[in-house]
């Protein structure tokens, strides 16, 4: 079971709250940001956005050696604001977003699993912020 205590990861956006929950939110985007590195991809996602809506994102490394799901519930929804979801694994992860003179910042608190060590989550973790921060700049 894993403990209460909770992991931060966070990154700034030079595009409106707006952009940024519409990246975050849509599959069409999800699969084109969600993986922590150039190995990895999401093929699937779908999103459920709203409170009991479940989300189910499909990630494979791309040399088919292995795959999974990642998958959850929401608890609470303020579009544009904060998400609150608990994963398959009874975890809980909260969003928040935050906009300032047309930049966003995202802010993700988690709670580790037990099976890796916490440094090696908030790696994962923020490289997957990283990478959703590059994809939505790149965006017009």
């Amino acid at each position: 079971m894993a403990s209460k205590e909770t992991i931060n990861v966070e990154t700034s956006i030079d595009k409106s709250v707006e952009k940024v929950w519409e990246f975050w939110t849509k599959p069409e985007h999800i699969t084109k940001w969600n993986h922590a590195s150039e190995d990895w991809l999401c093929p699937s996602a779908e999103n459920d956005l709203k409170e009991d809506g479940k989300f189910v994102y499909r990630m494979e490394a791309k040399d088919g050696s292995f795959g999974f799901d990642f998958s959850g519930v929401y608890k609470e929804v303020k579009p544009k604001k904060k998400l609150v979801y608990e994963i398959e694994d009874g975890r809980m992860v909260t969003v928040i977003f935050s906009e300032e003179d047309n930049s966003t910042t995202i802010k993700q608190t988690f709670e580790p699993e037990d099976e890796n060590s916490k440094e090696m989550q908030q790696e994962g973790w923020q490289s997957i912020l990283n990478t959703f921060k590059k994809y939505a700049e790149d965006q017009n």
